[in-house]
């Protein structure tokens, strides 16, 4: 139930009159209770009596009082993680979090989705996610590259070590390794499993300035021998990898590339298991991503609004204040209130292509992604922003996460207190798709 209707639910119950129960009108039960209840009220009358002629009334409320004071402090501070350290942002954050709630923006904003032909869905489940986590935790800790700036975080290592271990494909491709921490991910996930590796400078390249991550078991199209994703003869390489089943191989994309045109790429090569790691959310990125090519009107939290004076030109001045990735009316909406991709604009080539298209190019690249997609999910956040003190990404705009806020001992009892809170401030809606080719 969504918290609009949980609102409405209350609302309604404040209003409707006490029920009668026929029957217990009447049933010597009943007043049996209501001789106990007076009986207890008596006693309670006579206790009181006693505390006021003996003087101890007072203290007894005085320490009552204390001692809830102290109960609502510790349940609050254990539940409820600052994010911080500024004692104004801090008060802010606490309102934030405390009275207005995540929620509370929720369907002003809501999270695009691309819809699949059939309404197909994953088949795991949040408690094999959870199950996931806890093993995940103790893996990443072992991570040869600790500090992996400008690379992938926790979340999405934990999204592609999942998926890759869920499916179990028989060959693993990625193009876009940077310093090798993917190819690690996908190694633990599957260690005996081949891997092809496409990205312009080899991750040995790195070696020479600190931690990188190079695979024994991989054949790199790196450096001289570079070739882009979109120019490899896949059949050639299937063939000598043994490879005749083209569904038992994962393709992960963290290139920066169009993802409408990675997407034509691997259906023509007739690859099937897709994972986009930089899914970017409207208005943010430096490519063309799938969830701004599904962010249409007819589609939930879709469809949005370039006037000044709108409530969402509100909610999303707010929410700015407290998310760094939160888009602004003003960084939303190009000329001539474009909004679709970044402010009317399809990205490419890490943002070095950068070509204006109107709503209706939009709108035909959004029904060519359905046409062929048979399953759409985005790996949601691993854990709240009130547990991970993440700061970047707008809460409104995600999936609901794994570990919702205020389970500060979950959170703690899958081992995710012990890693450092910067590692949560990578998730950009990590996405994974099934795709075939359209319905004839």
């Amino acid at each position: 139930m969504t918290s609009t209707g949980k609102m409405l639910e209350r609302a309604l119950s404040t209003r409707r009159p006490a029920q009668v129960n026929d029957e217990v009108e009447g049933d010597g039960d009943a007043g049996d209770e209501s001789k106990t209840r007076k009986h207890v009220s008596s006693v309670a009358i006579r206790f009181t009596y006693y505390l006021t002629r003996t003087g101890y009334l007072w203290p007894v409320i005085f320490s009552a009082f204390a001692v809830f004071v102290v109960y609502s402090v510790y349940v609050r501070t254990r539940d409820l993680v600052c994010i911080s350290a500024s004692s104004s942002d801090h008060i802010s954050r606490l309102r934030f979090f405390g009275f207005d709630g995540l929620e509370s923006d929720f369907g002003s904003l809501g999270v695009p989705w691309c819809r699949s032909k059939q309404g197909k869905t994953v088949e795991w489940t949040s408690k094999d996610l959870l199950k996931g986590v806890e093993e995940f935790v103790p893996i990443y800790e072992t991570r040869p590259i600790k500090n992996n700036m400008y690379g992938m975080g926790f979340d999405h290592s934990f999204g592609l070590w999942f998926i890759a271990r869920w499916l179990k494909p028989e060959l693993m491709i990625e193009s876009g390794a940077f310093k090798g921490h993917s190819t690690w991910v996908l190694r633990q996930a599957m260690p005996d499993t081949p891997i092809l590796s496409i990205t312009p400078r080899h991750p040995e390249k790195y070696l020479k300035k600190g931690p990188a991550y190079v695979d024994g078991n991989c054949t790199y199209f790196a450096g001289k021998d570079f070739v882009d994703f979109g120019s490899i003869d896949w059949g050639k390489v299937m063939k000598k990898h043994g490879i005749k089943d083209l569904s038992r191989v994962l393709v992960f994309f963290d290139d920066h590339q169009s993802e409408l045109k990675r997407l034509k790429q691997a259906l023509k090569a007739g690859f099937k298991h897709l994972v986009f790691e930089d899914n970017y959310d409207t208005g943010t990125g430096d490519h063309y991503s799938l969830r701004q090519m599904c962010d249409q009107f007819y589609i939930r939290g879709g469809g949005h609004s370039c006037f000044k004076d709108s409530d969402e030109a509100r909610v999303r001045s707010r929410r700015k204040n407290f998310w760094e990735k939160a888009v602004d009316i003003n960084e939303l909406c190009g000329p001539g209130e474009a909004w679709w991709g970044v402010r009317g604009h399809m990205r490419d080539n890490f943002n070095h292509s950068n070509k204006a298209i109107t709503l209706a190019e939009h709108f035909e690249n959004s029904r060519f992604v359905e046409s062929i997609l048979d399953v759409y999910w985005e790996l949601p956040p691993v854990a709240g922003p009130s547990l991970t003190h993440q700061t970047r990404y707008d809460p409104a705009r995600a999936p609901n996460p794994i570990v919702e806020d205020g389970r500060y001992r979950l959170f703690q009892r899958l081992g995710l207190s012990t890693l450092e809170p910067s590692v949560f401030n990578g998730y950009t809606q990590m996405v994974y798709l099934q795709i075939s080719e359209p319905d004839s």
